[in-house]
């Protein structure tokens, strides 16, 4: 604003430098604005706000605007407009490179990490020394299941970004009894004790089935890798006054300190266990949520936790 009015002030002849001076201004603006979280639609609205103030301004202190001051004026704005939006575009960018650069590299990481474990389980597998029902044949299998995880988890990840869901009605007890089958290999290999109530067989949701189903694997997963041997999760489904409620409960030992919403976020990883991508909860969330449902997490301290999906109930359709 400072600029503006100098500009306004000394006329015509120093516009020039003064646009310069306003561009470089607001590219400082839009790379903030762009921190901050703001839409680049926010980002020039803002800006018209400010001509509109302007003008407002000038109407209630009954002040002329001349042709040449309005003209210098959008002029001004304009040079504004566009050095914010080319600095907010530019940083938008260049995060959004870094992100997909970091998240393909803890991709193939761990894709890796499986496929090692994999291999060195196949090739002992293949000397014929040990059994397919040993503790090697296990990690072949857990290795695999790892594998369709991480696979699942990124297709997940791309229909949310591209918006491809393709919603019909589905069976909560089936997708439940699916997800169930690959979540029991995990337990069994921990040490753990897996119990699976998938309710009433007529409960419906209307949903995006991959992506209800990876929500519901994802919160398996997270639970069986934060209970210690011998522990216990549990998945239960309920119905409730026109929704359907989906507890998966754990004995993790309770929350860790700081905010629970810290565990949704991307690449969180809140215990001494850094295994993983730390995408499994956001990507939960981000799919419950596509489905017009809630993920919500309760800290039982000392315990375990229980985090919940809320969905709404579907109505049989009549042939």
């Amino acid at each position: 604003m400072r600029q503006l009015i100098e500009t306004l002030r000394d006329g015509a002849a120093s516009t020039e430098s003064g646009n310069q001076a306003i561009r470089t201004s607001a590219a400082e603006h839009g790379a903030d604005l762009l921190r901050q979280g703001f839409t680049i639609a926010q980002v020039v609205h803002g800006y018209g706000s400010v001509c509109q103030a302007v003008t407002d301004m000038a109407v209630q202190k009954k002040a002329s605007i001349t042709t040449a001051e309005f003209r210098t004026l959008n002029q001004c704005l304009d040079a504004a407009i566009a050095g914010a939006v080319s600095e907010y575009r530019r940083g938008r960018d260049h995060d959004v490179s870094e992100r997909s650069t970091e998240r393909l590299g803890v991709l193939s990481h761990e894709l890796r990490n499986h496929l090692s474990s994999a291999m060195l389980a196949f090739e002992i597998l293949q000397k014929g020394q040990v059994g397919t029902s040993g503790s090697t044949g296990a990690v072949l299998e857990r290795s695999l299941s790892g594998l369709l995880n991480v696979v699942d988890r990124a297709l997940s990840e791309v229909r949310l970004e591209a918006g491809t869901q393709r919603r019909a009605l589905a069976r909560v007890a089936a997708v439940v009894e699916e997800v169930e089958a690959s979540a029991m290999i995990e337990a069994k290999s921990r040490g753990l004790t897996l119990t699976v109530l998938p309710g009433d067989y007529e409960l419906l949701v209307e949903v995006d089935r991959h992506l209800f189903a990876s929500a519901l694997s994802n919160l398996l997963q997270n639970a069986i890798k934060f209970t210690p041997l011998g522990g216990r999760v549990c998945m239960a489904v309920r119905p409730a006054k026109g929704r359907v409620l989906i507890e998966v409960s754990d004995e993790c030992g309770g929350l860790p300190g700081g905010k629970t919403e810290d565990l949704f976020l991307p690449y969180a990883q809140k215990s001494s266990d850094r295994s993983g991508l730390g995408l499994g909860l956001s990507i939960a969330r981000q799919s419950v949520q596509a489905n017009d449902g809630t993920l919500s997490v309760r800290d039982l301290p000392g315990h375990g936790c229980v985090f919940t999906v809320d969905l709404p109930a579907a109505a049989p359709r009549t042939p």
